[in-house]
């Protein structure tokens, strides 16, 4: 969660950067009325704060309604913040995998594993948040066989 949360703050910080430089613009560059101006800036700071919130309540929401379970038939992923989704992943169908990780997902010992599978729809399910030696261990289950469940 926290590294889901420095992300976030990170894509706030974006926010006010942008915003600052379109006001700023704004101010210096061209006419605007000041009331039109003093309500851009209102605007963009409840951009800004609605970022922040977000950044904060929406990883532990993420987490809250994440769970996975690898079953001897299939990998079944539920996830969903405001719409929940179920994806089963059939054995049969795994091509290859992947662990991934990012910079941030690095730093606090973070993977996301990625499941290549045959057909259109779904063929690459992605299971983000995972520790990187669960991310491995179900890789390893995956192509092996095995079957282990978690959250």
């Amino acid at each position: 969660m926290p590294c889901a949360r420095l992300g976030g703050a990170a894509f706030a910080g974006i926010v006010v950067l942008f915003s600052s430089g379109v006001l700023l613009f704004l101010y210096l560059g061209t006419d605007v009325p000041a009331a039109r101006l003093v309500f851009l800036a209102a605007l963009a700071a409840v951009l800004v704060v609605a970022a922040a919130l977000t950044a904060w309540l929406h990883p532990a929401l993420k987490l809250r309604y994440a769970r996975w379970r690898l079953t001897p038939a299939a990998l079944e992923i539920r996830s969903g913040v405001w719409f929940r989704h179920l994806v089963s992943v059939p054995r049969a169908r795994v091509q290859h995998t992947d662990v991934e990780c990012g910079p941030l997902e690095r730093r606090f010992g973070l993977a996301t594993l990625v499941v290549h599978t045959a057909g259109h729809q779904d063929s690459e399910v992605r299971l983000d948040g995972l520790r990187h030696e669960t991310a491995l261990a179900i890789r390893d289950q995956l192509l092996a066989g095995g079957a282990g469940d978690g959250a």
